[in-house]
């Protein structure tokens, strides 16, 4: 009995333990929605209208209509290169309420009104039509199965449309009429895309068409007019290449390019610089769409206006370029008439601010054969992704390779007469100059001064019929320098694209000494240009643009100037620099450059001659043929102004000898067009 007693005393305190826990709980629970409820009622009393305010702003649907026009493009003198027109557009906006019966009416109404494409229906769009006018029809098309997997989700809605995409055969659709077949063209372009979208139905309506549509908005729920933009080219094909393109409001965004300018925060229709400067700086040119909120009832109310694109100023003055393009046109065309000339066809001219960067003109003429007479083309951009040997020109880079490794110092003089290596055949510079120093090397375009400085870098002296057996460590010193000067490597333009030219697998000690007269490595004619600027700027290797400035377009002011860049400097001793400027003055003077820059100011550059080859119908590139380069710049002592001209392909090096010099007649011609309208101090005249 004892024990018994105990066990309902222990019984008894283990539930009154129980009890006090649940009633410890009971307050704490107490107290926490105590808690809340008093939070509750604070911040639905004090925080009320915050809160709304978010609310609000997380639940409205904003959407963007309306595209502004596009910003202008200027040249550096405020000419427009780039404009817009205003052309008429019919769109088309689906009203919340509106039934797809009375859209299809709309459309049986239209299909005599506007004149569209019609022929770019495609089947598809033909069979969706179908499946709404014959709904009955179509949906015989599925089995009782099918619709019995559909319903235990083995098949998806969609994948049910598609089945019946499919079972719709000719004979179905050859109920249509081309009535029919019109609207259902309508129709597609009413409900292509999101049901919040702006469809365009027509862009440069006419007239009639325009007022039609006008004056019934309410007969057509949903339809609308506005004015439109599209780009126009005033100087019509002149640096179209450069400039780029737009896309238009049916295409919009490019697919290929869609999730870089999704992730700017583009939309899918947005209308986008695809090429060339259009690319390079949409983000200055485009222009903000307007902004609605898509009310309850479905209707839109604007929150904020369209704004215009701005406007870029270029660099480029187009007087100049026009004048220059002209020239190259009538040189080209005449080249081809001239002997030897079967592989050439077109030629390059880059004319910058060496100081700035600034480009005044890019110029790339090419001329075909059509109809029995050759017809020029432009292609501008060639400077920037054309490449070519580029021979002697660059001898003002490989002596200052000569000087950097001390193998030979200002003054130093050696003989310039042909050389002989064992196994090889004789090496010589266009005729024996006899003993000759660095500048006559650079006025005369020495070949063996070149040879034997690279023979000296690689570690070995000459020697007649020696075995030619270079350290080929001296490949990297050259390309080191080379690339300083802006050889080799990205100039850094302000473009989309841009080629760095071939640079050769092999290396072996005869391709060295060649690559040190500009016979291996290739470059485009922008590279040439930034070399000789780089030289004209003391060593200071200047990023090369097309872009001076912003303009906004509300305020009409500058919102952006495009500063000079320099990308590095030449890493040498000015007096180095300093020699090989005399070098190329020296040229000019009395060299092989005279009358290169024709009534330029104290002007100074370099000629190269490069052996290339060129694929005659075989496939294979063997075919042997000499290019022509020029690169230099004015005033020597205060250069405004450089210039870079290529001509790939001048002489057919299999049919003769004879080499037509006309890029000899291109250098001298752009240079004196510059000089014509421009003083001495870089000043329009």
């Amino acid at each position: 009995m004892k024990r018994i007693k105990e066990k309902k005393v222990n019984k008894k305190r283990s539930t009154d333990v129980s009890d006090k826990r649940i009633n410890f709980l009971k307050a704490i629970s107490f107290i926490f929605f105590g808690i809340i409820l008093g939070r509750i009622f604070y911040l639905n009393v004090f925080y009320k209208d915050y809160y709304t305010m978010i609310l609000n702003s997380k639940t409205k649907i904003i959407v963007e209509q309306e595209d502004a026009p596009r910003g202008r493009i200027l040249d550096r003198n405020g000419k427009i290169l780039v404009d817009n027109k205003e052309v008429k557009k019919i769109y088309y906006l689906k009203d919340k309420n509106i039934t797809t019966k009375e859209e299809i009416e709309m459309c049986y109404k239209l299909k005599d009104i506007l004149d569209l494409p019609y022929d770019n229906l495609l089947t598809r769009n033909l069979k969706e039509f179908y499946i709404i006018i014959y709904e009955e029809e179509v949906n015989k098309k599925i089995t009782s199965e099918e619709y019995e997997d559909l319903k235990n989700r083995k098949l998806t809605e969609n994948e049910v449309y598609e089945l019946k995409i499919e079972r719709i055969t000719e004979e179905d659709l050859s109920v249509f009429s081309l009535d029919d077949k019109k609207s259902a063209y309508i129709y597609y372009l009413m409900n292509k895309g999101y049901s919040t979208d702006m469809k365009t139905i027509k862009i440069n309506a006419t007239y009639e068409e325009y007022a039609y549509i006008s004056e019934r908005i309410e007969e057509f729920k949903g339809f609308n007019t506005k004015l439109d933009w599209e780009r126009t080219y005033p100087y019509g094909n002149t640096i179209r290449s450069i400039l780029g393109s737009v896309s238009d409001s049916e295409t919009g965004i490019p697919k290929e390019k869609a999730s870089y300018y999704l992730s700017q925060g583009y939309e899918l229709d947005d209308r986008v610089g695809i090429s060339g400067l259009e690319e390079y700086y949409d983000k200055y040119l485009r222009g903000e769409k307007a902004k609605y909120q898509i009310m309850a009832d479905g209707s839109l109310e604007k929150i904020s206006d369209a704004k215009d694109g701005n406007d870029i100023v270029l660099s480029i003055d187009i007087d100049l370029q026009i004048k220059i393009e002209d020239m190259m046109k009538e040189e080209v065309v005449k080249a081809k008439s001239e002997p030897h000339t079967k592989f050439y066809n077109r030629s390059f001219v880059v004319i910058q601010n060496p100081k700035t960067g600034e480009i005044y003109s890019m110029a790339g003429v090419q001329a075909f054969k059509e109809k029995g007479k050759y017809v020029t083309y432009d292609y501008s951009i060639g400077p920037i992704v054309s490449t070519i040997t580029p021979g002697s020109v660059v001898k003002g880079a490989s002596i200052i390779v000569g000087y950097n490794t001390g193998v030979i110092d200002i003054g130093t003089t050696m003989l310039d007469s042909c050389i002989k290596f064992l196994n090889m055949p004789e090496k010589c510079s266009w005729k024996s100059l006899g003993y000759i120093n660095d500048l006559d090397a650079l006025k005369w375009s020495s070949n063996i001064y070149q040879f034997k400085i690279a023979m000296m870098v690689g570690g070995q002296s000459y020697k007649y019929n020696s075995m030619l057996d270079l350290d080929l460590s001296a490949f990297d010193t050259y390309r080191k320098t080379f690339y300083q000067f802006g050889l080799g490597v990205k100039t850094g333009i302000d473009y989309p694209i841009e080629e760095t030219g071939v640079k050769g697998d092999s290396i072996a000690s005869d391709l060295l000494i060649n690559y040190a007269i500009g016979q291996y490595d290739t470059y485009t004619t922008l590279q040439l240009s930034q070399y000789i600027s780089t030289i004209a700027n003391n060593g200071s290797r200047v990023k090369p643009r097309f872009l001076k400035s912003v303009i906004d377009s509300k305020t009409n002011e500058v919102m952006y100037e495009s500063p000079t860049i320099v990308l590095n400097k030449v890493e040498t001793e000015e007096k180095y620099l300093k020699r090989v400027q005399k070098g190329f003055r020296l040229c000019i003077i009395g060299g092989t450059c005279v009358d290169y820059m024709g009534i330029a100011p104290k002007g100074a550059g370099k000629t190269g001659t490069s052996e290339s080859f060129v694929d005659d119908g075989s496939g294979i590139y063997d075919h042997p043929t000499m290019s022509n380069n020029f690169v230099g710049y004015a005033p020597y002592d205060d250069p405004i102004m450089s210039i870079a001209v290529s001509s790939p392909d001048v002489l057919d090096m299999e049919t003769g000898t004879y080499r037509t010099d006309v890029n000899y007649r291109i250098s001298k011609k752009a240079s004196n067009i510059f000089f014509l309208l421009y003083d001495s101090k870089g000043n329009r005249k």
